[in-house]
Order: structure tokens, then sequence, then C-alpha cells
């Protein structure tokens, strides 16, 4: 049977921590497109009952469950942290479950367009299956502040995430558009509001071929 293209047009959203992601996906989700969160995603397929929680408790004992039931994270944290080979164990684990589950999320989706939104956009590949790659970018300088202010982490712990995650200049390297968040939310506002009239023709354009 010859389906018309019923996939969305997917528009990906990444950045660093701090960049504000965030702000830019609830402007947008204000204006009435669904926001398909991979952050939301990776909890989901740890959630008690779900087969990966099942396999870091045969993995790690029973002892990596809270009192609820539900993981105890920031011992898995601990154990990946510095764990090349653990780390790696886990992503194999999580990352197809997490894809898989995105992208049922993805074509079921019902707005002009759609917005994955993923801190691993370009690590994980995920960027291939995108329409288009939006990435928000601010300097490190203002990632440290508001990591500081937001998540109350230290200057240390900022500065490990920030180099553990994919370098600025990779990240630009895939963008089709990028939005300078260094400034107030009003300035994102604005720019975010040209690039969705901008991602509203192209994906009129790309689903009535």
């Amino acid at each position: 049977m010859h389906h018309q293209r019923e996939a969305p047009f997917i528009v990906g959203i990444t950045g660093g921590i701090g960049s504000g992601k965030s702000a830019a996906t609830d402007f947008l989700s204000q204006q009435g497109i669904i926001i398909v969160d991979a952050d939301v995603a990776a909890r989901i397929v740890v959630e008690p009952g779900q087969p990966a929680l099942d396999e870091i408790t045969e993995r790690y004992g029973s002892d990596m469950l809270l009192t609820s039931g539900s993981l105890n994270r920031k011992k898995l944290r601990d154990i990946i942290f510095n764990n090349k080979n653990e780390k790696q164990w886990l992503e194999q684990r999580l990352h197809p479950r997490i894809n898989q589950l995105l992208w049922q999320q993805l074509a079921s989706a019902h707005s002009p367009y759609v917005v994955l939104v993923s801190p691993l956009l370009i690590e994980t590949a995920q960027y291939k299956k995108v329409d288009r790659v939006l990435v928000v970018d601010v300097s490190e300088t203002v990632q440290l502040e508001r990591s500081m202010i937001r998540d109350g982490m230290t200057k240390g712990q900022a500065e490990h995430i920030i180099k553990s995650q994919t370098s600025r200049e990779k990240r630009l390297s895939y963008a089709d558009d990028v939005i300078d968040n260094n400034g107030t939310l009003t300035y994102l506002y604005s720019a975010l509001s040209i690039l969705h009239a901008r991602y509203l023709c192209l994906a009129k354009n790309t689903t009535s071929t």
C-alpha cells in the first residue's frame, strides 16, 4: 500500500548545558508545536517495570534502587562517571530504547512540525533523522553562570560537564540554524519567531510533495 509521507517535519534542537534549550522549546510549545524531549524519554526507559531497570539491577545489585523502587540516579552516575566500560555498557542498553521511544513519539505527533530536543543530538547520530538542526548557542562563560545559578553546581562540576559534551565548534558545524542566546529572553523569542515562521513554510513544502 502506498503511503504519503506520514512522518512529520522534524526540527532537532540541541545546545550545551545552560544554553537555554528549555526556554526555546517552551516558546515553541506555546506556538502549538509538539516537543519530544530526549531527557524525558531517558527517564521513562529506566522506570520500574522497564527491562533496562532490571538489567541495571542485575548488573549492579538491588541497592541501585531507592526505597520507592525507582532508580538511584546519583548512584548510577557515580558508577559511570569515571568508568568508560560501564558507561559504554549502559549506553548500549539505554540509547536504542530511548531512540525507539523518541521515534514513536515523533511519528505520532500532530503539529505543523515537531521538535526533538536532545543534548545528545550530535553524539548519538540522532541528527541524521531530523530535517533541520537548530543549535542554541551561548558562550562558555554564560554556560557556567547559568549552570551554577540554575542547577546550584560548583564551577568545577559545570566545567566538567561542558568538557564532556560535544565541543561548541563541532556542534555549530552540524547546525542548519543557530540562535545566539547570550542575551535576553526577549531577544531569544524574537529570533525564534522568525525561525518558527521559516519552519512552518519548510514543513508545508515538504509534506505536500
